[in-house]
């Protein structure tokens, strides 16, 4: 290169300093990216050893499914592998606006739009709802889609603490009069497990006439008489706006939805960029979605076994004497504690063929560092006993229990 150097790029600088995630790789307690080499729902193959799966949100255990399987294969011969275009242009196919169809009965609503992932559901709706001169709000514990939706868009943005509706109605006495605003929520919230108080949280939205948002990532074939969901649980479908969720948890796929009145979908679909930019749901995705969706209708035994299951995790953890937290649901968080005795618990877990979730900072504060656990409708007594077992062995090695 004779006389020339090399410029140095500062932006980089961030990356050759961050160093943490090598020292925990060095020290063999890495939990993150874990490849799995084959999978039987609620058993998976990773480093070469079947482990249990307790750390899926694969909640009516639907992804093996012969139904579900059969209509993806269905779907891949007769559309191909992909769309090759947003649904926009030319990637909209007739089994994309059947599910739509079924997503709107399913969920009582007028209209509902299918995005390609979830977390672009929650992009499109907020950053296309919510415009200048606007206020988005959000709970603390609100997921990172939500978080970045309101981001997107051209508002405020004011986040008030978990569950404090009356931190909430404080900040909504201080916006003008004529102002547009929204309250977006978790319907179950994804670290803690617990659950909205969407009666109390509509009276505020009501009062101030705000336009209430939920997202039912984790509610889908959870909560609700069908599995419809947080507002169906409280039989508030009519009052809650929008009814946002994805397909990667019950409904056994990837991609997204919004349901809601015909002219906010109306509105949407012209102005959702997420959903506008990008290509559409491939065909196989969108059929499996719609078979998951029959399935879980034609099948409410599954979300009985689900309850079933979480009722005998939760109640062994806690006579363990383990802290789970105000868990109402399948998502079950064991707290640990400190960051290194969190990876410590999960590694020994691991090598024990138990596979769960570390949560760490930033998502929780450094104290309260935790295991997340899920179950399956699928997990059998045995495997939850094995896992408790397990648990109960490491608790007391640790000194956690």
């Amino acid at each position: 290169m004779g006389t020339e150097t090399l410029q140095h790029v500062a932006l980089f600088d961030k990356c050759k300093n961050f160093t943490r995630a090598r020292e925990i790789q060095a020290a063999g307690l890495y939990p993150y990216f874990k490849p799995i080499s084959h999978s039987e729902d609620t058993v998976v193959v990773i480093e070469g050893k079947e482990r249990i799966m307790m750390g899926s949100n694969n909640y009516l255990g639907l992804t093996h499914h012969p139904e579900v399987l059969a209509a993806a294969k269905a779907a891949l011969e007769r559309y191909g592998s992909g769309c090759t275009g947003s649904r926009f242009l030319n990637g909209t196919l007739d089994l994309h606006e059947q599910l739509e169809s079924a997503l709107a009965e399913f969920f009582g609503k007028e209209a509902s739009l299918v995005f390609s992932t979830g977390y672009q559901a929650n992009l499109g709706v907020i950053s296309a709802l919510v415009g200048r001169g606007d206020i988005v709000f959000l709970d603390k514990l609100d997921h990172a889609s939500i978080v970045d939706g309101a981001k997107m868009s051209h508002g405020e943005t004011l986040r008030f603490n978990h569950g404090d509706l009356a931190g909430l109605e404080r900040k909504l006495q201080k916006v003008p009069e004529g102002t547009g605003t929204m309250i977006i929520v978790d319907g179950v919230y994804s670290m803690e497990g617990d659950i909205a108080d969407l009666p109390n949280l509509l009276k505020v939205a009501q009062r101030y006439g705000s336009a209430l948002v939920v997202d039912d990532a984790h509610s889908v074939g959870v909560l609700g008489p069908k599995g419809d969901g947080t507002a169906a649980h409280y039989d508030l479908v009519d009052e809650v706006d929008v009814i946002v969720g994805t397909f990667s948890k019950s409904l056994a796929s990837i991609g997204g939805f919004a349901t809601a009145s015909e002219t906010v979908i109306h509105y949407l679909k012209h102005h959702a960029r997420p959903m506008i930019f990008t290509a559409a749901l491939p065909p196989a995705n969108t059929a499996g979605v719609l078979a998951a969706l029959h399935v879980m209708k034609r099948e409410p035994h599954r979300r009985d076994q689900l309850w079933t299951n979480t009722r005998r995790l939760q109640d062994g953890l806690r006579s363990l004497g383990f802290d789970i937290g105000p868990t109402e649901t399948p998502i079950v968080p064991v707290l640990i504690g400190p960051l290194e005795t969190t990876f410590v618990f999960w590694r020994k877990l691991f090598d024990a063929g138990v596979f769960t979730n570390p949560v760490v900072p930033p998502a929780v504060p450094p104290s309260q560092c935790r295991l997340r656990t899920s179950l399956m409708a699928t997990h059998t007594p045995a495997q939850i006993d094995q896992a408790l077992e397990a648990f109960a062995r490491l608790g007391k090695e640790l000194g956690v229990v």
